[in-house]
């Protein structure tokens, strides 16, 4: 059993400056970001910053104010997990190279405490995961009961990097999208809160980006010359995105599609639809399983 989560120093709704400045929301980022299939993501402007009228300094001062309260519920999932509970949460990150799903990591996730996290990364399968089939190394990666899940790409690698490269005949990957849904739906019954997050950067930001990285010796790492050969299939990426979009945004896991042009607003979004998933679990504190006021005694007395 868990105590009621109203004793939480940061209450339902944050801080009064927290607020304050969630009033710069039109919409709420749950609504406003989450994707409607049919509609056209050339549509999305990717410096926009849908339902979200506060600027650059507004949204980097509610993810300060927000961020307690991220931290203590995050906990309190860890906590609930330790105490025999069952839920998690999974957040997904999709984007073409330089998005910004690493700077989530840090600037979203990384407000949190490391070790209730559990975060990867998924590149090339390796020789035993090409063994089983593409969703093995994806099971064996979701969070435990307690933890919050990232996924930095992911099984949708198989629709988008491996429709686009024909490294599988389109039979194949075509019947990737149901089994998928299925798979996350059973996902979700088993407790897991799944967020599904579409970083959405335009063609003239990521050659900035990719050009900054060229020029500084400190970002020489994170190129990689295989990220041209992606640029030369932008078309092909953007239509294999749609498809992802329309065929995987489902009412357990919807997919809410986050213009990236602006990392500020990047890191706003996503951090409001993981607090919001975290609300929605109305966390308490486990209640002792011992006897609090003799152990009080026992602890005077030595």
């Amino acid at each position: 059993m868990t105590a009621h989560a109203t004793d939480r120093s940061g209450t339902a709704d944050g801080t009064a400056e927290a607020r304050a400045l969630a009033r710069e929301w039109t919409a709420p980022p749950t609504t406003s970001l989450r994707w409607t299939p049919g509609a056209r993501l050339t549509g999305i402007d990717p410096r926009s910053t849908p339902g979200w009228e506060g600027g650059k300094a507004g949204a980097t001062a509610l993810v300060a104010a927000h961020a307690p309260e991220l931290s203590e519920l995050q906990e309190r999932l860890f906590a609930e997990g330790r105490s025999g509970g069952s839920r998690s949460m999974l957040l997904v990150l999709q984007g073409l190279d330089t998005a910004g799903k690493g700077g989530i990591v840090r600037h979203v996730v990384g407000l949190v405490d490391p070790q209730g996290v559990m975060h990867r990364s998924f590149g090339v399968p390796t020789a035993e995961e090409k063994a089983h089939g593409y969703l093995w190394r994806i099971r064996n990666a979701l969070p435990r009961p307690g933890y919050i899940g990232v996924f930095d790409r992911s099984h949708y690698e198989q629709v988008l990097v491996v429709r686009v490269e024909g490294l599988e005949p389109r039979a194949e990957w075509e019947a990737h999208y149901d089994e998928m849904n299925a798979f996350e739906a059973e996902v979700a019954a088993s407790g897991t809160r799944i967020v599904k997050v579409a970083l959405v950067i335009s063609r003239d930001e990521q050659k900035a980006r990719l050009a900054e990285r060229l020029e500084r010796p400190d970002k020489h790492w994170k190129y990689n010359p295989g990220d041209i050969d992606t640029r030369l299939r932008w078309d092909d990426y953007v239509a294999a995105y749609q498809d992802m979009l329309d065929r995987t945004s489902t009412e357990v896991a919807p997919w809410h599609v986050v213009p990236a042009d602006r990392k500020w607003f990047a890191r706003l979004a996503v951090s409001e639809l993981l607090l919001d998933a975290l609300r929605s679990f109305d966390l308490g504190w486990p209640e002792a399983d011992f006897d609090v006021e003799a152990e009080k005694r026992r602890l005077a007395a030595t």
